[in-house]
């Protein structure tokens, strides 16, 4: 999306789903963090249709960094993880005293983070009032923004139980995830040329890198923890996340078009 003040905000409208149909454009946005949104942008976001932001960062992110909400949206503060487990709101400087010495400590780390956000019942919960906006999104060209810091990880995910919800296939979902890679790539440069320019090793770089990208062993482990708590994701969004045969008809029918 064309939002000059921000990164990583893109439709989730276009997808291929179930029964031939399509996901429709001007009803789901995701995003990385408002807290540098530009009254232009602001503007664009209400003009786009967004009527909501929820937000999945914790209470300090939110503190820290607040989002600017755009005049006539709601705001729903949603925390996935009780604290910034992602480190994507960290500077370089906090980065780089946490990420020395184990080159595999980043990517370990937000393996930990993927199964966190399948098994643990604080998650689970902010997904369910995740659906139960998405659920009330009824009015057609009015569209919900969800978001975290990067837009990525937390949002990944709400992303991935959204798009399986409405039947879109396992390839494009992930396509869908990765992209992230390709919207972020200048933010991650330049947080990996800050990193070196204060003096940070490249074990610093490898670790910070893992947790400022996304991967696809990432979604792997989500997966895994899915399997093995409900068999597939199909039965997670109905056992763990508790939406009935009505809530997915629902949902098909509100962001699906005819």
């Amino acid at each position: 999306m064309p939002i000059t003040s921000g990164f990583n905000y893109r439709e989730l409208g276009g997808y291929p789903a179930v029964d031939g149909k399509t996901v429709k454009f001007n009803k789901l946005v995701r995003s990385a963090g408002l807290d540098t949104l530009s009254p232009d942008d602001q503007q664009f976001l209400y003009d786009y249709g967004v009527r909501l932001d929820m937000d999945f960062r914790s209470t300090e992110e939110r503190k820290n960094q607040p989002d600017k909400v755009p005049a006539g949206v709601r705001y729903d503060f949603n925390p996935v993880l009780a604290e910034d487990e992602t480190q994507n709101s960290k500077t370089a400087a906090q980065l780089q005293a946490m990420m020395r010495e184990d080159p595999g400590n980043g990517y370990q780390h937000m393996l930990q983070v993927y199964r966190d956000m399948v098994q643990t019942t604080h998650a689970q919960d902010a997904y369910k009032h995740f659906f139960d906006a998405l659920l009330d999104n009824e009015k057609d060209g009015e569209a919900v923004l969800f978001h975290c810091a990067a837009g990525k990880d937390r949002t990944g995910m709400g992303a991935f139980f959204f798009l399986s919800a409405l039947g879109v296939p396992d390839d494009i979902i992930t396509q869908d995830y990765l992209l992230t890679n390709e919207t972020s790539k200048n933010r991650v440069a330049e947080v990996l040329a800050e990193v070196r320019k204060n003096g940070g090793n490249e074990t610093m770089v490898t670790n910070i890198k893992a947790l400022f990208t996304v991967s696809t062993d990432y979604l792997a482990t989500a997966r895994h923890a899915i399997k093995n708590m409900s068999g597939d994701v199909q039965h997670y969004l109905r056992d763990v996340l508790t939406l009935g045969d009505d809530d997915i008809r629902d949902l098909q029918r509100i962001y699906l078009t005819k």
